[in-house]
């Protein structure tokens, strides 16, 4: 289920922020789909990125994408009830290192960008106040489009990705299970270790034909 992830978040740039857009009082949907077209023409003109340049794609993100997700809320989302038994301590380092681990996935995942267009659907959820669901379909040329939905709730002014699903499957539910065999295993610390050390496995992948798996 993760890898599917893998394959499929691509399209998660969709939520670089102008200034403008960026704005108190713009509705959860306008900030989504104002941003779509110049991000798609960043892809398809971007080189560097086209050609799997994942530092650069890292950098992208952090810088452009990142701040707009929740990820202290996501990571409470996947962690499920062991989130009120952890600590400050154990809390901020989980949140750090799924951040991390989702702007490596997202890094791979945009640099396999291949000329998709994107369509909406209608928002569902209060504009204004809330959590929103923001709906899109990912066209992709020979293939069946794939339904990709945007979570947000109002974070002070604006509004902020606490989920997103794929065909109708949530991120944080998908980590979830995932997350509950190693807190089964270690607890929180276990969790955390596991983390730091599948970010490692992406920031120093194993060469070809150096025995590592």
């Amino acid at each position: 289920m993760i890898r599917r992830f893998l394959t499929l978040l691509l399209t998660l740039p969709l939520l670089f922020a102008p200034a403008a857009l960026a704005a108190p009082g713009i509705a959860a949907d306008v900030l989504v789909k104002g941003v779509t077209d110049e991000v798609l023409a960043i892809l398809r003109q971007d080189k560097a990125l086209q050609s799997g340049d994942r530092h650069k794609a890292v950098r992208l993100i952090d810088e452009k994408i990142a701040p707009h997700f929740d990820f202290h809320r996501m990571t409470s989302l996947a962690v499920g009830p062991t989130w009120r038994q952890t600590s400050f301590e154990q809390r901020e380092a989980l949140a750090r290192e799924f951040r991390t681990l989702l702007v490596r996935t997202y890094a791979n995942a945009l640099t396999a960008y291949r000329d998709q267009t994107v369509s909406f659907k209608p928002t569902t959820g209060p504009r204004e106040a809330g959590d929103v669901t923001v709906r899109s379909q990912i066209n992709q040329p020979g293939a069946t489009p794939i339904a990709l939905d945007y979570r947000l709730s109002r974070n002070g002014d604006s509004w902020k990705v606490f989920d997103v699903a794929v065909d109708n499957v949530s991120l944080v539910t998908s980590y979830r299970g995932n997350f509950a065999a190693e807190l089964g295993k270690g607890g929180p610390d276990g969790l955390i270790a596991a983390l730091r050390e599948q970010n490692r496995r992406f920031e120093n992948p194993p060469r070809s034909g150096d025995g590592r798996s």
